[in-house]
């Protein structure tokens, strides 16, 4: 609900200074057009309104120090601020599985977002804010589907963020994952290489499908455990593109169980009985090194309660 007048803003140029250098576009332009929907950022890009040095650019560009960015005239509502409710930001709070002076990475609970937008007026970067206090400096390395859980970092500063990006760029940051997969699986491992290319369709939504004029995509998958009907497995990231898992299982006859985008629907209400009612997929471990010689990180997600009640159940049909 707005609270005053709609705004109007003229054409910006704004000059990239060294803090900013190495952030993709369409995350600078986020960041720095609070309150203004992603839809409009991502289609003002298509359409070539905003410019780089006075040319299109794409939305993942890397900006340098020194580029001037023009940003077409905006309008936004002036909203009134909420903050979140005391008792999500005590569940972020308690998520919180490593911190140091630059890093914190945390169990992010399915169901929340990793930010606001889209109709979502608190995501886990806004309440990291609200609890830490502004300006805290706190910003997303990566992100997580609002459906998966796990392992999510937030750089505490500027510099460990451009690290984390660097190392993400070299695949240099192990991902592992927890799934569980329709079907009994016969083999224990297996890779996945098949590009992806990203569509967002008119209402916002986004959709991936394998296309050989996509990006280039690999998963590693290996079976923990199998079960009537399902198989727990690990997949490994070697790229990170957007839904990479969820449509890698798909492509391979096996998609993941709980997924109401990619899954199969029979199967998603036949294992309600089993107590799954989200997405079974789960950011389970991250590990990294700091290219400075910091130090390693290492996180492990434990997998949360609805998920290891899922697991029991299934462990119990097959005793019978």
């Amino acid at each position: 609900m707005t609270n005053g007048p709609v705004r109007g803003t003229g054409v910006r140029r704004v000059t990239i200074d060294e803090g900013h250098a190495g952030q993709r576009l369409d995350n600078y332009l986020l960041s720095l057009l609070k309150g203004v929907p992603r839809s409009w950022v991502y289609r003002v890009l298509r359409r070539g309104e905003v410019r780089v040095n006075k040319g299109r650019s794409k939305p993942d560009r890397r900006l340098r120090q020194g580029d001037v960015v023009r940003i077409p005239p905006v309008r936004t509502a002036q909203k009134t601020a909420t903050h979140p409710p005391a008792g999500l930001i005590r569940a972020i709070e308690e998520a919180v599985l490593f911190e140091d002076d630059r890093l914190l990475v945390l169990n992010k609970p399915s169901g929340i977002a990793v930010h606001g937008g889209s109709g979502l007026t608190h995501g886990v970067i806004e309440v990291l804010r609200a609890s830490r206090g502004e300006p805290s400096g706190l910003e997303l390395a990566h992100r997580l589907d609002r459906e998966t859980s796990g392992c999510l970092m937030v750089a505490k500063r500027r510099s460990a963020l451009r690290a984390l990006q660097a190392l993400q760029r070299r695949n240099a940051i192990v991902k592992r994952y927890q799934a569980l997969l329709l079907g009994r699986i016969r083999r224990d491992s297996w890779r996945v290489d098949l590009p992806l290319r990203k569509n967002t369709l008119s209402s916002g939504e986004r959709i991936v499908r394998v296309d050989p004029g996509g990006k280039p995509a690999a998963t590693r998958f290996r079976v923990l455990e199998r079960y009537r009907g399902a198989t727990r497995v690990s997949a490994e990231l070697e790229t990170g593109r957007t839904h990479q898992i969820r449509v890698h299982a798909l492509a391979c006859g096996h998609p993941i169980l709980g997924d109401p985008k990619y899954g199969d629907e029979t199967a998603n209400r036949s294992f309600r009985e089993f107590g799954l009612r989200r997405l079974f997929l789960h950011a389970a471990d991250i590990d990294f090194t700091w290219p400075d010689g910091a130090g390693r990180v290492a996180v492990t997600a434990p997998l949360p309660d609805e998920l290891v009640r899922t697991l029991d159940r299934l462990d119990d049909a097959d005793a019978f």
